[in-house]
Protein backbone atom coordinates (compact mmCIF):
# COMPACT_ATOMS: atom_id res chain seq x y z
CA UNK A 1 0.00 0.00 0.00
CA UNK A 2 1.36 3.41 -0.95
CA UNK A 3 1.91 6.06 1.69
CA UNK A 4 -0.73 8.82 2.05
CA UNK A 5 2.21 11.22 1.97
CA UNK A 6 3.32 9.98 -1.46
CA UNK A 7 0.58 11.98 -3.18
CA UNK A 8 1.50 15.26 -4.85
CA UNK A 9 1.41 18.43 -2.77
CA UNK A 10 0.17 20.43 -5.78
CA UNK A 11 -3.01 20.70 -7.83
CA UNK A 12 -3.36 18.71 -11.05
CA UNK A 13 -2.46 20.75 -14.13
CA UNK A 14 -6.07 20.52 -15.30
CA UNK A 15 -7.23 22.79 -12.44
CA UNK A 16 -7.62 26.45 -13.35
CA UNK A 17 -6.75 28.77 -10.47
CA UNK A 18 -9.25 31.55 -11.25
CA UNK A 19 -12.14 29.17 -11.95
CA UNK A 20 -11.39 27.25 -8.77
CA UNK A 21 -11.39 30.45 -6.71
CA UNK A 22 -14.84 31.26 -8.10
CA UNK A 23 -16.03 27.78 -7.12
CA UNK A 24 -14.75 28.37 -3.58
CA UNK A 25 -17.00 31.41 -3.22
CA UNK A 26 -20.02 29.35 -4.25
CA UNK A 27 -19.05 26.54 -1.86
CA UNK A 28 -18.71 29.03 0.99
CA UNK A 29 -22.20 30.39 0.32
CA UNK A 30 -23.70 26.88 0.39
CA UNK A 31 -21.83 25.99 3.58
CA UNK A 32 -23.12 29.17 5.22
CA UNK A 33 -26.72 28.32 4.32
CA UNK A 34 -26.46 24.77 5.59
CA UNK A 35 -24.82 25.96 8.80
CA UNK A 36 -28.03 27.82 9.59
CA UNK A 37 -30.04 24.60 9.24
CA UNK A 38 -27.50 22.62 11.28
CA UNK A 39 -27.80 25.18 14.06
CA UNK A 40 -31.60 25.30 13.95
CA UNK A 41 -32.05 21.53 13.83
CA UNK A 42 -29.49 20.91 16.63
CA UNK A 43 -29.28 17.17 16.02
CA UNK A 44 -25.71 16.93 14.81
CA UNK A 45 -22.41 18.68 15.33
CA UNK A 46 -19.43 18.88 13.00
CA UNK A 47 -15.81 18.81 14.16
CA UNK A 48 -13.08 19.77 11.69
CA UNK A 49 -9.57 18.74 12.68
CA UNK A 50 -6.73 20.55 10.90
CA UNK A 51 -3.25 19.09 11.22
CA UNK A 52 -0.08 19.84 9.32
CA UNK A 53 3.57 20.66 9.68
CA UNK A 54 4.46 24.28 10.61
CA UNK A 55 3.58 26.73 7.79
CA UNK A 56 1.12 24.33 6.14
CA UNK A 57 -1.54 27.07 6.18
CA UNK A 58 -3.99 26.14 8.90
CA UNK A 59 -4.67 29.76 9.96
CA UNK A 60 -5.22 30.95 6.39
CA UNK A 61 -7.55 28.07 5.63
CA UNK A 62 -9.75 28.92 8.61
CA UNK A 63 -9.84 32.60 7.68
CA UNK A 64 -10.56 32.08 3.99
CA UNK A 65 -12.97 29.15 3.96
CA UNK A 66 -14.98 29.70 7.12
CA UNK A 67 -15.26 33.49 7.21
CA UNK A 68 -18.90 33.25 6.10
CA UNK A 69 -20.03 31.18 9.07
CA UNK A 70 -22.23 32.71 11.74
CA UNK A 71 -20.02 33.00 14.85
CA UNK A 72 -22.99 31.97 17.02
CA UNK A 73 -22.82 28.50 15.51
CA UNK A 74 -19.08 28.10 15.22
CA UNK A 75 -16.05 27.82 17.51
CA UNK A 76 -12.33 27.73 16.76
CA UNK A 77 -9.84 26.19 19.18
CA UNK A 78 -6.06 26.28 18.82
CA UNK A 79 -3.97 23.77 20.74
CA UNK A 80 -0.41 24.85 21.42
CA UNK A 81 2.03 23.64 24.07
CA UNK A 82 -0.09 22.49 27.05
CA UNK A 83 -0.36 24.94 29.94
CA UNK A 84 0.51 23.85 33.48
CA UNK A 85 -3.19 23.29 34.19
CA UNK A 86 -3.68 21.25 31.02
CA UNK A 87 -0.55 19.23 31.70
CA UNK A 88 -1.92 18.30 35.13
CA UNK A 89 -4.81 16.42 33.46
CA UNK A 90 -5.00 13.58 30.97
CA UNK A 91 -4.01 14.60 27.43
CA UNK A 92 -7.62 14.60 26.18
CA UNK A 93 -8.98 16.86 28.94
CA UNK A 94 -8.33 20.13 27.11
CA UNK A 95 -9.63 18.63 23.88
CA UNK A 96 -12.92 17.17 25.06
CA UNK A 97 -14.17 20.36 26.68
CA UNK A 98 -13.78 22.18 23.34
CA UNK A 99 -15.73 19.74 21.18
CA UNK A 100 -18.81 21.26 19.51
CA UNK A 101 -22.29 20.97 21.01
CA UNK A 102 -25.18 19.79 18.83
CA UNK A 103 -25.93 22.37 16.14
CA UNK A 104 -22.38 23.72 16.21
CA UNK A 105 -19.36 23.54 13.92
CA UNK A 106 -16.08 23.24 15.80
CA UNK A 107 -12.70 23.84 14.15
CA UNK A 108 -9.51 22.56 15.75
CA UNK A 109 -6.27 24.26 14.71
CA UNK A 110 -4.06 21.35 15.76
CA UNK A 111 -5.71 18.80 18.04
CA UNK A 112 -5.31 15.73 20.24
CA UNK A 113 -2.96 14.39 17.56
CA UNK A 114 -0.27 16.73 18.85
CA UNK A 115 0.16 14.18 21.65
CA UNK A 116 1.44 11.73 19.02
CA UNK A 117 3.80 14.19 17.35
CA UNK A 118 6.24 16.24 19.47
CA UNK A 119 6.41 13.70 22.33
CA UNK A 120 7.10 10.93 19.81
CA UNK A 121 9.62 12.86 17.71
CA UNK A 122 11.48 14.03 20.83
CA UNK A 123 11.45 10.59 22.42
CA UNK A 124 9.49 11.78 25.45
CA UNK A 125 7.17 8.74 25.52
CA UNK A 126 7.84 5.06 24.91
CA UNK A 127 6.00 2.65 22.61
CA UNK A 128 3.71 1.49 25.40
CA UNK A 129 2.51 5.06 25.97
CA UNK A 130 2.17 5.65 22.23
CA UNK A 131 -0.06 2.58 21.90
CA UNK A 132 -2.11 3.71 24.91
CA UNK A 133 -2.68 7.16 23.40
CA UNK A 134 -3.68 5.67 20.05
CA UNK A 135 -6.27 3.51 21.81
CA UNK A 136 -7.58 6.47 23.82
CA UNK A 137 -7.86 8.65 20.71
CA UNK A 138 -9.77 6.00 18.78
CA UNK A 139 -12.15 5.47 21.70
CA UNK A 140 -12.58 9.24 22.04
CA UNK A 141 -13.51 9.67 18.40
CA UNK A 142 -15.91 6.72 18.65
CA UNK A 143 -17.55 8.47 21.60
CA UNK A 144 -18.00 11.63 19.54
CA UNK A 145 -19.42 9.67 16.61
CA UNK A 146 -21.87 7.86 18.91
CA UNK A 147 -23.14 11.24 20.07
CA UNK A 148 -23.86 12.58 16.56
CA UNK A 149 -20.62 14.48 16.09
CA UNK A 150 -19.23 14.06 12.59
CA UNK A 151 -15.45 14.27 12.63
CA UNK A 152 -13.58 15.42 9.51
CA UNK A 153 -9.81 15.08 9.74
CA UNK A 154 -7.61 17.03 7.32
CA UNK A 155 -3.85 16.77 6.97
CA UNK A 156 -2.51 19.79 5.07
CA UNK A 157 0.21 18.25 2.92
CA UNK A 158 3.04 20.56 1.84
CA UNK A 159 6.47 19.78 0.47
CA UNK A 160 9.65 20.38 2.45
CA UNK A 161 10.71 22.95 -0.16
CA UNK A 162 7.43 24.84 0.18
CA UNK A 163 7.70 24.85 3.96
CA UNK A 164 11.21 26.30 3.83
CA UNK A 165 10.06 29.07 1.47
CA UNK A 166 7.16 29.96 3.77
CA UNK A 167 9.39 30.00 6.84
CA UNK A 168 11.80 32.30 5.02
CA UNK A 169 8.92 34.61 4.09
CA UNK A 170 8.10 35.00 7.78
CA UNK A 171 11.53 36.59 8.18
CA UNK A 172 11.26 38.94 5.18
CA UNK A 173 7.58 39.93 4.92
CA UNK A 174 6.66 42.58 7.54
CA UNK A 175 3.07 41.32 7.56
CA UNK A 176 4.29 37.90 8.64
CA UNK A 177 7.02 38.79 11.14
CA UNK A 178 4.61 37.94 13.96
CA UNK A 179 4.41 34.35 12.77
CA UNK A 180 8.16 33.79 12.95
CA UNK A 181 9.42 31.47 15.65
CA UNK A 182 12.98 30.16 15.76
CA UNK A 183 11.68 26.79 16.93
CA UNK A 184 9.93 26.31 13.58
CA UNK A 185 13.32 25.73 11.98
CA UNK A 186 14.21 23.03 14.49
CA UNK A 187 10.98 21.28 13.54
CA UNK A 188 11.88 21.63 9.86
CA UNK A 189 15.22 19.95 10.52
CA UNK A 190 13.35 16.94 11.92
CA UNK A 191 11.11 16.67 8.86
CA UNK A 192 11.60 12.92 8.34
CA UNK A 193 10.78 12.14 11.96
CA UNK A 194 7.58 14.16 11.79
CA UNK A 195 6.55 12.46 8.55
CA UNK A 196 7.11 9.08 10.18
CA UNK A 197 4.98 10.14 13.15
CA UNK A 198 2.18 11.22 10.81
CA UNK A 199 2.42 7.93 8.91
CA UNK A 200 1.88 6.12 12.21
CA UNK A 201 -1.17 8.29 12.93
CA UNK A 202 -2.67 7.62 9.49
CA UNK A 203 -2.11 3.90 9.94
CA UNK A 204 -3.52 3.54 13.45
CA UNK A 205 -6.08 6.35 13.79
CA UNK A 206 -7.96 6.25 10.50
CA UNK A 207 -11.57 5.87 11.57
CA UNK A 208 -12.87 8.45 10.75
CA UNK A 209 -10.49 8.52 7.82
CA UNK A 210 -7.89 11.18 7.17
CA UNK A 211 -8.15 13.43 4.14
CA UNK A 212 -4.68 14.30 2.87
CA UNK A 213 -5.00 17.72 1.24
CA UNK A 214 -2.34 18.93 -1.25
CA UNK A 215 -1.51 22.35 0.20
CA UNK A 216 1.41 23.92 -1.66
CA UNK A 217 -1.19 26.10 -3.42
CA UNK A 218 -3.61 27.71 -0.97
CA UNK A 219 -6.46 28.05 -3.48
CA UNK A 220 -6.46 24.31 -4.22
CA UNK A 221 -6.26 23.41 -0.53
CA UNK A 222 -9.21 25.70 0.28
CA UNK A 223 -11.25 24.27 -2.56
CA UNK A 224 -10.77 20.65 -1.47
CA UNK A 225 -11.60 21.33 2.17
CA UNK A 226 -14.66 23.45 1.34
CA UNK A 227 -15.89 20.79 -1.07
CA UNK A 228 -15.58 18.05 1.56
CA UNK A 229 -17.28 20.11 4.28
CA UNK A 230 -20.20 20.90 1.97
CA UNK A 231 -20.50 17.27 0.88
CA UNK A 232 -20.63 16.21 4.54
CA UNK A 233 -23.28 18.77 5.50
CA UNK A 234 -25.43 17.74 2.52
CA UNK A 235 -25.17 14.08 3.55
CA UNK A 236 -26.92 14.87 6.85
CA UNK A 237 -30.20 15.74 5.07
CA UNK A 238 -30.63 18.72 7.38
CA UNK A 239 -34.09 20.25 7.80
CA UNK A 240 -35.43 23.22 9.67
CA UNK A 241 -37.57 22.09 12.64
CA UNK A 242 -41.32 22.03 12.08
CA UNK A 243 -43.87 24.00 14.05
CA UNK A 244 -43.79 23.09 17.74
CA UNK A 245 -46.87 21.39 19.18
CA UNK A 246 -49.14 23.92 20.81
CA UNK A 247 -47.65 26.83 18.87
CA UNK A 248 -49.82 29.26 16.92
Amino acid sequence: MSSPLSVSTRAPESFDKDKTKTKILLLKDEISELQKVLYAESKHSLLLILQGIDASGKDGLIANVFSGLNPLGCSVSAFKVPTLEEDAHDFLWRIHKNTPAKGMIGIFNRSHYESLLVPVVEGEIDQKEINSRIKDINNFEDLLKNNNTIVLKFYLHISKKEQEERLMERQTNPKKFWKHNDSDWSVSHKWDRYMAAYENIFKNCNSPEWHVIPSDQNWYKEYLVAEKVLETLKSLNLKYPGKLLGSL
